[in-house]
């Protein structure tokens, strides 16, 4: 193990991540906030996208922005905007986290994937920049997902990009008048590599056919990739 002794990563700081399918841009309110909102469901979708997010119900797009700044301006929140390069639609938004630099440790949460980003590429391209950008940019050694333990999706979605699950937090929030326990996943900088070749890997274009369909899954990319490093 490296000596830590002078260790320190930078803070997260608003970055544009540009990719193949999408770019993520630092969420402005004038320029994001109303297409965000749409791109979301409006107010007859948000609410049930974002209903494992530990947040009141919003009834429009001023009280989601008000949540947006209060969450930037007293919890360090980094948030990222999707925009699909194909179209310049606002598509989607994550964040960064809980940024704990002297340690070297990040989450990514606030995930809001709209119904044009869900089962694209896209999604899987968020997620490989904001991983890359923590690990080859900022330097991080740890890098966190954290979901409500009822979301499914949520936990098989952090297995498939290689986070690992590291147990339950039981009785970890209130949220919503409600008890939420919290399922905990991580990658950390020595699976760095294993894991961003095969995004890498997945998200060419020769991993799709004509239709846009995938050839091989990513899951099996990495478990080839990871093999190989270990012969």
């Amino acid at each position: 193990m490296r000596d830590l002794k002078t260790y320190m990563a930078p803070a997260p700081a608003p970055v544009t991540l540009a990719g193949r399918f999408l770019t993520l841009e630092p969420y402005d309110r004038a320029t994001h906030l109303a297409d965000l909102w749409d791109a979301l469901g409006g107010a007859e979708g948000i609410n049930e996208l974002i209903r494992y997010f530990p947040n009141d119900h919003y009834s429009d797009a001023d009280e989601f922005g008000a949540w947006l700044d209060n969450v930037r301006t007293n919890s360090s929140f980094v948030t990222l905007v999707a925009r699909k390069n194909a179209s310049g639609k606002i598509v989607g938004m994550a964040s960064y986290m809980r940024p704990d630099p002297k340690n070297g440790v990040i989450e990514v949460g606030s995930v809001a994937h709209g119904a044009a980003m869900k089962r694209s590429p896209m999604s899987t391209e968020l997620h490989y920049l904001m991983a890359r950008h923590v690990f080859e940019d900022l330097g991080y050694r740890r890098y966190e997902w954290k979901c409500h333990n009822e979301n499914e999706p949520s936990k098989v979605t952090a297995r498939r990009y290689g986070f690992s699950f590291e147990g339950v937090f039981r009785q970890h929030l209130i949220s919503r008048g409600a008890n939420r326990d919290t399922a905990w996943f991580s990658m950390i900088d020595s699976e760095w590599p294993v894991i961003g070749k095969a995004f890498e890997a997945w998200l060419s274009p020769d991993n799709f056919d004509a239709a846009g369909q995938q050839k091989r899954r990513l899951e099996d990319i990495r478990a080839e990739i990871a093999k190989g490093a270990s012969v």
